[in-house]
């Protein structure tokens, strides 16, 4: 019975020992199991940090080439604005130039190549702008009207026969449709001055009306801007009302057709030309 109690103490004794064999591995695989985590959650947090110093590193990458791309834009921008002398007398911008290259396209190649300097092309395109915008189907244009460039002051010359009737200063119903197209153009920039001036021939008149043709020449332009205000909703500002009486003949006035030629009324248009061409591209001298 004693050596019964014994082999079981030791059996008890032995099953023990075992069992703290098995704890301490298990504590020592435990251990070994935190410090890869930790390693693994310190190896993540410095990726983390590299990543984030990275992607950093890509927006400011980033933000450069956008400030150059902005800055580029603002350049171009910039260099389209840029304005230019011509000749002393107008400045005209890189946007401007285009516009007026496209016009010339529809300008006589014989015109375009007598254009030698960058005035003469400006001059040739607003030309042509302005002939194709005041145009109309019942004008002969070599004997009712006439537009003309000199520096870059637009003289449109118009004949008496077409504004009015002889020896009269009202203003006929056939020059409604020029005189429409004429307050559009004058309208549609602000910063427009425009002249009118009244030329008679050399023949004197005199009756209960007219003293004699200073009188005549400031009455008939007086009539055209009043006709330019009233119905067709020229600013009055804009306006100025001459007579040249005359005294600024276009021919002798040895013939019936060249006193015809003198008789005429003068718009003289002074348009700041970046706006002029901005406001009288194609899309709107066909109508």
């Amino acid at each position: 019975m004693k050596k019964l109690s014994i082999l079981l103490l030791s059996g008890l004794i032995l099953t023990s020992c075992v069992s703290k064999k098995k704890y301490v591995a298990l504590e020592t695989e435990n251990g070994q199991i935190k410090s890869e985590l930790t390693k693994t959650r310190v190896e993540k947090e410095d990726l983390e940090t590299k990543f984030s110093a990275i992607q950093t590193r890509v927006d400011q990458y980033n933000k450069k080439i956008n400030s150059l791309t902005d800055l580029n834009t603002e350049l171009t921008i910039e260099n389209d604005a840029k304005l230019e002398t011509v000749s002393n007398v107008a400045v005209i911008s890189n946007d401007t130039k285009q516009k007026m290259r496209e016009t010339l396209k529809n300008v006589d190649p014989e015109l375009v190549a007598n254009a030698n300097t960058l005035k003469d092309s400006m001059d040739l395109a607003v030309s042509y702008n302005l002939t194709k915008t005041i145009n109309t189907s019942n004008l002969n244009e070599d004997e009712d009207i006439a537009i003309n460039i000199d520096e870059t002051v637009v003289m449109i010359s118009i004949s008496d026969k077409l504004l009015f009737n002889t020896a009269s200063y009202r203003v006929s119903n056939k020059a409604d449709a020029i005189l429409q197209k004429l307050a559009d153009v004058i309208n549609s920039e602000p910063s427009i001055d425009v002249m009118v001036e009244g030329h008679t021939d050399s023949r004197s008149i005199s009756n209960a009306k007219v003293s004699d043709n200073w009188d005549l020449s400031v009455l008939r332009a007086t009539s055209v801007v009043r006709k330019l205000q009233d119905q067709y909703g020229v600013a009055p500002e804009k306006l100025i009302a001459s007579g040249r009486s005359s005294y600024q003949p276009l021919v002798e006035n040895d013939s019936r057709e060249n006193r015809a030629k003198n008789r005429r009324t003068r718009i003289i248009i002074l348009p700041n030309i970046n706006k002029f061409f901005a406001l009288m591209s194609d899309s709107t001298v066909g109508n």
